[in-house]
């Protein structure tokens, strides 16, 4: 096809390149399900532990806390942990709660490594808007699992992310290999 016959309305400058169309981040964009205030009314992820595993995308539930995908994952298999209490400050975690977010973060490295040999990690917490955090009235600690060559590439030269698989598919992998 020569560029005399490519038209590509709206996605900028005509240039021969395929393009990865990824609609379902525009809910996050929008900031669709995103909380219009702190409350623990508002907040999804004091809403996802009263729904069943599957639509909550729940992959294991602990005593003080529970381990779910996220619904806008930077990466196949975007684990967060999550204390049921609303709470918006690693500081303000009980020390059981400290430790039990520590284990399920170790279980949740485990079960990905054995569900899809993951090679590394990328793992913290955004505390507070101003670092970074779409949700900062409740607590969460991303677990986000990483491959050689992963997505290294694609957000940089095709300006996108790639997820082989649907959400509940991979709900579905890692609790069923969730081991304690």
């Amino acid at each position: 096809m020569d560029h005399e016959t490519l038209r590509q309305d709206g996605i900028g400058s005509p240039d021969e390149l395929d393009r990865l169309w990824t609609p379902h981040r525009m809910a996050y964009i929008r900031g669709e399900n995103k909380p219009t205030d702190g409350s623990a009314g508002e907040c999804p992820f004091c809403r996802v532990p009263r729904l069943g595993d599957a639509e909550g995308l729940v992959v294991h539930r602990g005593e003080l806390a529970f381990v779910l995908l996220n619904l806008y994952p930077y990466a196949p298999g975007h684990l967060m942990v999550c204390p049921y209490r609303h709470l918006g400050d690693y500081t303000e975690t009980t020390d059981e709660e400290a430790a039990e977010i520590a284990d399920l973060t170790r279980a949740a490295m485990r079960t990905v490594r054995a569900t899809s040999a993951a090679g590394g990690f990328n793992i913290g917490m955004n505390q507070g808007h101003i670092a970074g955090a779409g949700i900062a009235a409740h607590l969460h600690q991303h677990v986000v699992p990483r491959w050689p060559g992963d997505q290294n590439f694609m957000p940089i030269i095709g300006r996108t992310k790639t997820l082989p698989e649907l959400l509940g598919e991979t709900r579905d992998l890692l609790a069923g290999a969730w081991q304690q």
